[in-house]
């Protein structure tokens, strides 16, 4: 429990941060959206990749779903915003549930190439159904329907959906972090065999884990269409935006609350200021850091700290 209340805190402040950014002069709202959004995808992703230890390259297909949910769900459907995006997240629950009964059999980086494969089938027939998606020409959201009057163009309108959304996925995070699930979780990643023999179904847990992480990716998605405003199947379901998702994780730290964050802070503040200097600036930082990580840090930067934490601890009660 004081851990928990330890982490809400840790919230409390987060969210007292992002609603002070957009009262200092000269905000990027652009940029501060962004590194929002990627802070809810990466750290939906963990809830699959760190917590249960299934590293999935194939949720930008999630992306792709909340998003184009939001497009069509609004502008072919004659639903509300509010509505769509919610037929996004239950499309992409059960997505991910048969997705991971027919993928969950295979260990290791058998499912992550399945993973792959998966995602790329989506995109490939979100290209060729142009009829529905737009095709390869993509698919522009000339307008939207305003929920309690809000104009969901409008980036400040934007700034703070995204902050919403970071925050609920944290909450999430650290909610089933200090409970049974999250102890479930954990013990089927490291070890499915004792898990099992604990009387634990790593199956359920794992599709447990798949269903809220594509929920909570596919939420972030529909922002994500929305500041946008044109969807490209291209770059939605594309393989660069999952390894992106997956590295913002796996450089910050699989399987910690704030790990995901700080890999987001790392990776998209530098590359979005550099790239108006140097147009491959992301792909350079991205290289770096994935070599810095590998050779230093192959924990993520929170796991090490959490680790070394817990050595001088240890040394500090044996002493």
């Amino acid at each position: 429990m004081k851990r928990f209340s330890g982490s809400l805190a840790q919230l409390a402040l987060f969210i007292a941060v992002g609603l002070a950014l957009p009262l200092l002069p000269g905000t990027n709202f652009s940029l501060l959206i962004t590194l929002l959004l990627f802070i809810g995808l990466a750290t939906s992703w963990d809830i699959l990749g760190g917590w249960t230890g299934q590293t999935s390259l194939g949720h930008a297909a999630f992306v792709g779903i909340g998003a184009y949910a939001l497009a069509l769900g609004t502008n072919r459907l004659g639903l509300d915003a509010i509505s769509a995006v919610q037929l996004g997240v239950g499309v992409a629950v059960l997505f991910a549930l048969l997705w991971g009964s027919l993928t969950f059999g295979l260990r290791g980086s058998y499912f992550t190439l399945s993973t792959i494969a998966i995602a790329e089938i989506l995109r490939l027939a979100a290209i060729n159904e142009a009829w529905f998606t737009g095709g390869s020409a993509g698919l522009f959201i000339s307008s939207l329907p305003e929920p309690f009057g809000l104009d969901l163009f409008e980036r400040r309108v934007e700034y703070y959906l995204a902050l919403v959304y970071a925050a609920s996925v944290l909450a999430c995070v650290m909610w089933f972090a200090s409970g049974r699930f999250g102890y479930e979780m954990r013990a089927v990643r490291e070890d499915e065999a004792a898990a099992q023999a604990s009387g634990i179904n790593p199956t359920r847990i794992k599709l447990r884990a798949f269903a809220l992480s594509g929920a909570l990716t596919a939420l972030g998605g529909g922002v994500y269409g929305a500041y946008l405003s044109f969807l490209d199947p291209h770059n939605l379901f594309f393989l660069p935006l999952s390894v992106q998702i997956a590295l913002t994780a796996i450089i910050g730290g699989r399987g910690t609350v704030w790990g995901p964050a700080l890999g987001a802070t790392l990776l998209i503040l530098p590359a979005e200021l550099f790239r108006s200097v140097f147009a491959e600036a992301n792909l350079l930082i991205y290289g770096l850091l994935i070599l810095i990580v590998t050779l230093f840090v192959p924990r993520g930067l929170i796991g090490e700290l959490e680790r070394y934490l817990l050595r001088r601890r240890y040394a500090r009660e044996q002493g």
